[in-house]
């Protein structure tokens, strides 16, 4: 008897292919609907389900293949006796592959368009069954529901012809998630959201967990790419090496010009902006040479041979270097210094993007902070108002203080960080530290705060420090005491009615 695969697939790429090489290798291929009339149109032999059911798709093809018929053929244990003899007894034979891809439910739902009724039609019941119940009996079913195992599956069955025991139960295994992360998709666009379930795989060592004692490891959320590779890595990824090439690239990727940001313990050191992204970053490193010890340097620019040669030169330790590309000369002098990681990294797609963190035995969810505070967004709340240039300044204080640990406080000039305070529990302290990173840099900068001030006492030390200008949220029940002391001080204050917190 000839072996038999069962083919149902809404993403026809390569299935003529596959279904051919089959046939040249004995299959018979059982098929329905769209993917008979594909693989029939190619001159592929095929046999249509109702054939061997001998019952008709209904219901405008919502019933076709969950039939004893051919969920019999699936799940049946070959090495059972009593298995064996229910399937002579009924006429059922065996289907040994099993080729299926969902209904694209969520390509559907995210065009935003489609109808309550066309999202129902497209949830799939029969290739769940289907793919579900080859993975449940892959001890005898090879199961496919991604294109790319086409070429393994082929592979096998050309040279041992079968699958060996460990392709089909890491085929299974796959199944399980690709139809959980489907389910997962479906109750969280019903429920508008409010129900969300997550999907991990790829699970990648890491060198450690936050502590060399901890272990760790990386997930990619199911179905969605990953946004970044290692180019370089004789040190393996560490948890916190991770954590903070996140906070960097988050970062730098709040600038529409070139910018780089050195970062320590997911705290920016030092942040800077210049059409030359190299002079970009050299004046990031500047600005807090002390702290960008074991240093992550992130780019929203090519990373270029000048930037190598810089950390090469002035002998920087960083830990790693993430940008979108490296220029093949900056690669070739990374190679130097190897134990410097390298990532390439996507800039994220801020509307699409949700933050998970795990507290208290669950998940807290949330959407990024992907709002962008423009001009126009600024309220001058104090009788003397900046200049054009301190507004330049202080809205790129604000894109840096929204990614340091609260309470935060930036100080900046010339698109350029002077001093940044962060993780303190007063503000004030924060301001102290900020002062004393800027030193003599302090005057003639502006001054960020992430939140609203609970007092006058963070202009004051501003005020000695030289800053110039301020951009808060606003919204304390003191801001008449808080602009009046700026006022007193001649020092103009914005607010941009929304916080910025970072815990």
């Amino acid at each position: 008897m000839n072996k038999r695969a069962l083919i149902s697939v809404s993403d026809k790429s390569g299935i003529e292919e596959f279904a051919r090489a089959l046939t040249n290798l004995g299959y018979e291929i059982l098929s329905t609907g769209g993917t008979e009339k594909a693989l029939t149109e190619a001159k592929i032999q095929v046999t249509p389900v109702e054939d061997i059911t001998q019952f008709p798709e209904c219901f405008g093809g919502r019933v076709k293949t969950m039939h004893p018929m051919i969920m019999g053929g699936v799940l049946f244990r070959r090495d059972n006796k009593q298995d064996q003899k229910e399937a002579v007894q009924h006429g059922i034979g065996p289907i040994d592959i099993v080729v299926v891809n969902l209904y694209p439910f969520e390509e559907t739902a995210k065009k935003g368009d489609a109808t309550y009724a066309e999202l129902i039609e497209k949830i799939d019941i029969g290739g769940p069954t289907l793919l579900r119940s080859a993975a449940k009996n892959h001890a005898d079913v090879t199961v496919v529901c991604d294109p790319a195992d086409y070429d393994r599956v082929l592979e096998e069955l050309q040279s041992e012809k079968n699958t060996s025991d460990a392709l089909r139960k890491e085929l299974a295994l796959k199944v399980f998630t690709h139809t959980a992360a489907y389910d997962s998709a479906i109750a969280q666009t019903l429920s508008e959201n409010s129900v969300r379930g997550l999907i991990l795989t790829n699970g990648m060592n890491l060198r450690y967990g936050e502590n060399p004692h901890q272990w760790g490891q990386f997930f990619d959320f199911h179905n969605k790419e990953r946004t970044w590779q290692v180019l370089q890595e004789e040190k393996q990824m560490s948890y916190l090496n991770i954590l903070d090439a996140d906070g960097a690239m988050n970062l730098v990727c709040e600038f529409p010009e070139p910018a780089a940001a050195c970062i320590k313990h997911a705290n920016p050191s030092g942040v800077a902006s210049h059409s030359d992204i190299a002079e970009a970053f050299q004046r990031s490193y500047d600005a807090d040479r002390l702290s960008a010890f074991g240093v992550i340097i992130a780019f929203n620019r090519e990373c270029p041979k000048e930037v190598v040669e810089k950390i090469l030169e002035q002998k920087i330790f960083a830990e790693v270097l993430i940008a979108p590309s490296f220029s093949k000369e900056a690669l070739e002098l990374l190679r130097k210094k190897p134990k410097i990681r390298v990532l390439q990294c996507k800039c994220p797609q801020q509307t699409e993007q949700i933050t998970y963190r795990s507290m208290l035995g669950g998940i807290l969810v949330q959407d990024a902070d992907t709002k962008v505070v423009t001009r126009e967004d600024l309220t001058c709340v104090t009788d003397v108002k900046p200049t054009d240039a301190q507004i330049e300044d202080l809205l790129f204080a604000w894109k840096v203080v929204k990614h340091a640990k609260s309470n935060a406080i930036v100080f900046a000039k010339n698109n350029v960080t002077t001093g940044i305070g962060c993780g303190q529990t007063s503000r004030v302290d924060s301001t102290v530290i900020a002062a004393g990173r800027a030193a003599d840099k302090a005057k003639g900068s502006v001054m960020a705060s992430d939140a609203f001030f609970p007092f006058p006492d963070s202009v004051e030390e501003a005020a000695r420090n030289g800053i110039v200008a301020i951009i808060q949220p606003g919204g304390s029940i003191r801001d008449d005491e808080v602009i009046a002391k700026a006022n007193t001080l001649c020092i103009p204050m914005v607010t941009t009615g929304i916080r910025g917190f970072r815990h």
